[in-house]
């Protein structure tokens, strides 16, 4: 054992008969355990449940089962499977929001689309790190969540899809594919929409909560980000780009926001499906249309944004 390491007994001069071995490792155990975490900066009193126990237990399961099932298999498609675990999970909005405050809030039994999406990549990303537990996936769940992966404040939510997107990027969660696919070209726009509807967010009646968006949004004026028309995806050249497990950002035209909805891409029968949290069908689905016609569909939208997981 290296001496330098003055955390450590002096464990030289003990007889190693079995009481001592014990001793050392039960000492042991508890400082891995406390090591692991310090790293992961779980803090258990800092997670809001749907349920522990069933919340833990799914999470676990799943971490186990798809660790076996995708080896070998890229991010994108190991997205892709995870994303089937959760079909027929009920749709519920606003699942984050509290009156008790910004808290890490795990729902394995209720979804939005940008919940699903997040726990969806958050279970991936745990996976492709080789890592089995729990608490590793909510240490994910609160990096690709909140700003520079640490849960603060209601301000410090990564609330458009934008400003998630930035975020993450740099520091290497994801990455955004859009700008290096056929047919792409950009729009620019300022985001404000949160602010400028603050009755519609409770947690905005707090001053502090607000004047933190309102800086936030500051940063967002004349916003430039890449995205492919709704008209182009009609192409079957582009829509031959995307791979199953792409996540799909749905921009949209209303003033003030940047994206209206998102998804997970599967292929079926060679054509790109949107697997999302939909409100239409009140649960996780594979959409009956086509991406492409889904889009052609839907008259809010302006086209889309892709996103791949980094490994």
């Amino acid at each position: 054992m290296n001496e330098n390491l003055g955390i450590f007994p002096d464990f030289r001069n003990f007889v190693m008969n079995e009481t001592t071995t014990i001793m050392v490792k039960h000492f042991l155990t508890g400082i891995f355990i406390s090591a692991t975490l310090a790293c992961t900066g779980a803090n258990l009193h800092d997670i809001r449940f749907h349920n522990e126990e069933t919340d833990t237990t799914k999470i676990s399961k799943i971490l186990l089962d798809a660790t076996k099932a995708t080896e070998g298999m890229t991010p994108e498609a190991r997205v892709a499977y995870i994303g089937r675990e959760f079909i027929g999970t009920p749709y519920v909005a606003g699942t984050l929001e509290s009156p008790d405050g910004e808290r890490l809030t795990i729902d394995m039994e209720e979804l939005d689309c940008t919940t699903y999406v997040e726990t969806v990549m958050a279970l991936a990303y745990t996976i492709g790190e080789g890592r089995t537990s729990w608490r590793d996936f909510a240490y994910n769940l609160e990096r690709l969540r909140y700003r520079s992966g640490e849960q603060k404040d209601y301000g410090s939510r990564l609330h458009y899809a934008s400003d998630w997107v930035v975020d993450n990027v740099h520091r290497g969660n994801f990455k955004e594919v859009t700008g290096n696919l056929i047919g792409s070209e950009h729009q620019v726009k300022s985001l404000d929409f949160i602010s400028r509807n603050r009755d519609k967010y409770p947690a905005l009646a707090d001053s502090m909560n607000y004047d933190r968006i309102r800086n936030m949004e500051l940063g967002y004026r004349n916003h430039r980000f890449p995205y492919i028309k709704t008209g182009k995806l009609a192409t079957k050249e582009i829509m031959q780009q995307l791979h199953e497990g792409d996540i799909v950002l749905i921009t949209t035209k209303t003033p003030g926001l940047d994206v209206q909805h998102m998804g997970i891409v599967v292929i079926e029968d060679g054509e790109p499906r949107l697997m999302h949290a939909s409100s239409a069908a009140g649960s996780v689905v594979i959409d009956k249309l086509t991406l492409r016609e889904y889009m052609r569909r839907n008259r809010g939208a302006t086209g889309i944004r892709v996103l791949r997981l980094n490994e």
